[in-house]
């Protein structure tokens, strides 16, 4: 039996102390980023009129930042594995920054979807951070910390919205950029101070084929996915960029099959828990969208519609507030579940809780109440999910790759979420009611979309029932394991 000196005591508190601030850190890391995707949205209406654009012209604005993110995330996780994930963290920040600066100080279509572009290769900044969670956080609280840090997206982007919404009804319009602008240079500034460098750094050399190859193909897949019901689906532009997808990124595979440095170690991602569990990310991803495309047009749909509920922009972001809170309020649950009886059942419940919640919502549209708390619901089971993905992940890759697989995770969730979001505007485009001479989403159009978000949870259940189980002491690495047998406390998860 040991006996803990008061030395001891008062290394394992500092040590606690120290794992404290990381994880709040990044979890802060996590909330700016959140927050840059959503500060836009009460703009967007007005974008045109701003930038002196059309519509369509204006509409780059977001999807810009869709295509740099889904390109940089893959990328960022890669070379945070050869050379630091620190190092790379401060570079995504250091970019939201310079983009945030740009819409800030534009006043011009052009500019503002440079700084756009910008702050879109921000988004490999959330799987870096998990990835520095697994290499200094030891492995009996990575849980709760992992569960912590994907819980900050929740916060983010619940209270981006509302706070937007009054600023932007406040000040002019660019106080929202410089806001995103101070709050990227204050996490940037946490990082630097109190974030260590990786210790695994193998190095190697760049995959710069295989970079542009994933590029390529991502653009296009993505580009006719998005822009695909603006285009026309048949339009031969649309059909073009999907061509070029069909044939860019199965030739990008066979490279990379045969490269010895990849960028995507597919070979890795093959393998049964990796790739059921980027499968589930797709599923979730697609499942989640239904809910931020749903929740505010109920909402603010006039009430004469039937179905509406006429609250204002500020009212209904104060409303879809509450679903951030509770991502990051079941985390301790979710850690506690992952504990105990494996990751695969914390993304089981997650995706039977996420479906249930959906068909709350599918009863539950009378009243704001009402709606919020089947919204909640539905957070709880995505809390779940987002926390089990990643440790699914970092259980089954090597350290030297958990940058990456993470990234291509949040790529796989990003996928989802914006094929749900081409999927359900056919569907809308289809129902729809007409009211004062505008077309609006029929009820039976919302109710359509919902389910699809029952559907898609209920996919992802099914793809993770195929997820190889695993004791959950097996994720353990060797040191910790042996520590816990000879009764000393266990190790930090240094590589």
């Amino acid at each position: 039996m040991s006996i803990p000196s008061p030395l001891t005591s008062e290394a394992e508190a500092s040590g606690g102390r120290n794992l404290n601030v990381l994880v709040t850190v990044l979890a802060f890391t996590g909330i700016a980023v959140a927050l840059v995707q959503t500060l836009i949205i009460p703009i967007i209406p007005h974008l045109p009129e701003y930038l002196h654009a059309s519509a369509a012209d204006a509409a780059w604005a977001l999807t810009a930042t869709l295509l740099c993110g889904a390109v940089a995330t893959p990328v960022m996780g890669r070379l945070g594995d050869m050379y630091g994930k620190r190092r790379m963290l401060l570079i995504g920040i250091a970019v939201l920054v310079t983009g945030s600066v740009i819409c800030a100080l534009s006043e011009s279509l052009t500019t503002m979807i440079i700084g756009r572009a910008l702050q879109g290769l921000a988004n490999g900044v959330i799987p870096l951070g998990v990835s520095i969670l697994r290499d200094e956080v030891p492995a009996e609280k990575l849980p709760v910390s992992t569960a912590v840090m994907l819980g900050s997206l929740g916060v983010g982007g619940a209270l981006g919205l509302p706070a937007s919404a009054m600023i932007a009804d406040t000040f002019d319009w660019h106080v929202l950029f410089w806001t995103s602008a101070a709050l990227g240079a204050v996490a940037l500034l946490l990082v630097l101070l109190l974030v260590p460098e990786s210790k695994a750094r193998p190095g190697g050399r760049v995959d710069v084929p295989g970079a542009l190859g994933m590029g390529i193909g991502l653009i296009c897949l993505l580009l006719g996915v998005s822009k695909g019901a603006d285009w026309g689906w048949g339009s031969g532009t649309t059909l073009s960029v999907f061509a070029v997808a069909l044939i860019v990124l199965p030739s990008w595979g066979w490279f990379e099959l045969r490269t010895p440095q990849p960028m995507v170690d597919l070979r890795t991602s093959s393998h049964p828990q990796v790739l059921f569990t980027h499968l589930a990310g797709i599923a979730f991803g697609f499942s989640l969208f239904a809910l931020n495309l749903v929740l505010p047009q109920v909402l603010q749909l006039p009430k004469v519609t039937g179905y509406g509920l006429g609250e204002s922009l500020a009212t209904a972001g104060l409303a879809m507030a509450p679903q951030g809170l509770v991502m990051m309020a079941v985390a301790p649950f979710s850690a506690r579940v992952t504990r105990t009886r494996g990751p695969k059942t914390t993304l089981m419940i997650g995706a039977v809780v996420v479906g249930v919640g959906y068909l709350l919502i599918m009863v539950l549209m009378s009243a704001t109440w009402t709606l919020i708390l089947a919204s909640c619901v539905v957070a709880m089971g995505v809390g779940f999910g987002y926390a089990a993905l990643p440790t699914l992940v970092m259980d089954s890759v090597p350290a030297s790759e958990t940058a990456a697989a993470n990234s291509l995770n949040t790529l796989m969730r990003s996928i989802g979420t914006t094929t749900s979001s081409a999927v359900a505007g056919v569907l809308l485009a289809h129902m729809t009611i007409d009211f004062h001479g505008v077309e609006v989403p029929s009820e039976n159009g919302l109710r359509a979309v919902l389910a699809l978000g029952v559907g898609a949870a209920t996919v992802a259940l099914a793809v993770a029932s195929f997820i190889p189980r695993r004791r959950p002491e097996a994720a353990l690495p060797p040191a910790n394991a042996l520590a816990g047998k000879v009764g000393l406390s266990p190790l930090p998860d240094i590589d």
